[in-house]
């Protein structure tokens, strides 16, 4: 398979010419667990189960249909470009502008009291305990009414702010990836093409990583992108084909835009070239078969490495973001080494194998949470903070 790079070029996808050799290493890691265990081993973590393994694989095969398919979808609403975006962008704002005014008239609604009576539905409880002896029907007070203008507001107020989130998310991130591809930035480029040399490709594989580094770790501390990127951590086995368990919905997310590299004189066919290096050592890593490699893992990304950042483990969590080169981590302080056994998986697992719920779960949580909110600052800090502050704020909130 290929990808366009630029008019008369194409580049090789690397990435799919070595998918043969995925499911040979695939095999060969099961067959060395089933030799552990005919010869009394404990099971372990990183031991092959079924439904695991294919929903994995599931998630894999999705991953290479989605580049293809989600612009695809988006495309006509992708602002700039597509027939529905001003219908899209004001949706958005139309939504916006609703929610606001439902907060208004909500919080108005709640703080409003009459001295002689109250508004919530425990409070009447109580007073009809009082021995005043006044028991008010439900329905029939003039609390009662304010109580249920005031639910229709936030009603309409919870529903606003996830359309209006969604659709303006939307529009945002299309517009984003449509305006920052690696050709248009070569189109901008600062200095003269460098050639696709070997040190132009050298040059390429470095710099892919560390805007991978920052990408990766962006990735852990919002919890927009997070809903991208936590279809990879959602297994709670760590083998071969957790490498394969890819996220598909990446034009929903902000990242850094790896075309900056072009801006250099790196030629978009290097750059494409420089992912499928990447994301190709990153496969190896993920197994528990190879404990360490020596001094290399000063430098280099490691199975021990990966290993912690794949934990649930407190110590371990958001740590070792490096695709190959561990010495980003080592650099701006996220590094762990591996101490204590790694619990795979998500703080709070989702138990479960189907591809629609791993892909789609998070997105499901996080519209939840907006629809709780009761104002903008909530709203927006359930999108863009980490996913740690949104677990903390619904725990302190209950």
């Amino acid at each position: 398979m290929t990808r366009p790079a630029r008019r008369g070029t194409t580049t090789v996808d690397l990435t799919v010419v070595a998918v043969p050799a995925y499911f040979v290493a695939m095999g060969a890691e099961y067959l060395a667990q089933r030799r552990r265990l005919a010869r009394g081993g404990a099971p372990a973590a990183g031991d092959y189960e079924p439904r695991d393994t294919l929903a994995s694989l599931a998630m894999g095969n999705l991953s290479l249909l989605a580049p293809f398919v989600v612009p695809r979808l988006l495309r006509p609403i992708t602002p700039g470009r597509g027939r529905f975006a001003k219908a899209a962008v004001a949706v958005a704002i139309g939504a916006a502008a609703v929610t606001t005014v439902a907060d208004v008239v909500a919080r108005r609604s709640s703080n409003w009291r009459r001295p002689e009576s109250v508004a919530t539905s425990n409070d009447v409880a109580v007073a009809r305990q009082t021995p005043a002896g006044v028991v008010r029907e439900a329905g029939t007070s003039e609390d009662a009414r304010h109580s249920d203008g005031s639910s229709t507001t936030r009603r309409l107020a919870s529903t606003g702010g996830v359309v209006a989130i969604a659709a303006g998310g939307v529009a945002i991130t299309t517009a984003w990836s449509a305006a920052l591809t690696p050709q248009k930035m070569w189109q901008r480029r600062l200095v003269p093409s460098l050639g696709n040399g070997p040190l132009v490709l050298g040059a390429a594989i470095v710099g892919w990583d560390f805007i991978y580094y920052w990408n990766h770790r962006f990735m852990h501390t919002s919890r927009y992108m997070w809903a991208v990127h936590e279809v990879h951590h959602s297994s709670e086995r760590y083998n071969l084909s957790t490498a394969l368990r890819q996220p598909v919905a990446d034009a929903l997310g902000t990242a850094l835009p790896y075309g900056l590299l072009c801006l250099f004189g790196i030629p978009p066919e290097a750059v494409a070239t420089a992912r499928s290096v990447n994301l190709i050592y990153q496969f190896w890593v993920h197994t528990e078969a190879i404990r360490r490699i020596g001094q290399a893992e000063s430098t280099l990304n490691s199975p021990s490495h990966h290993r912690v950042h794949h934990g649930s483990n407190s110590q371990y969590l958001d740590r070792n973001h490096g695709g190959i080169l561990i010495i980003w981590d080592r650099m701006f302080g996220t590094f762990e080494l591996e101490r204590e056994p790694v619990v795979y998986g998500l703080t709070t697992n989702i138990d479960t194998h189907n591809p629609a719920r791993i892909a789609t779960h998070e997105y499901v949580d996080m519209a939840r949470d907006i629809g709780s909110s009761t104002g903008w600052a909530e709203r927006l800090s359930y999108v863009l903070r980490g996913p740690g502050w949104a677990m903390r704020h619904r725990a302190d909130a209950a």
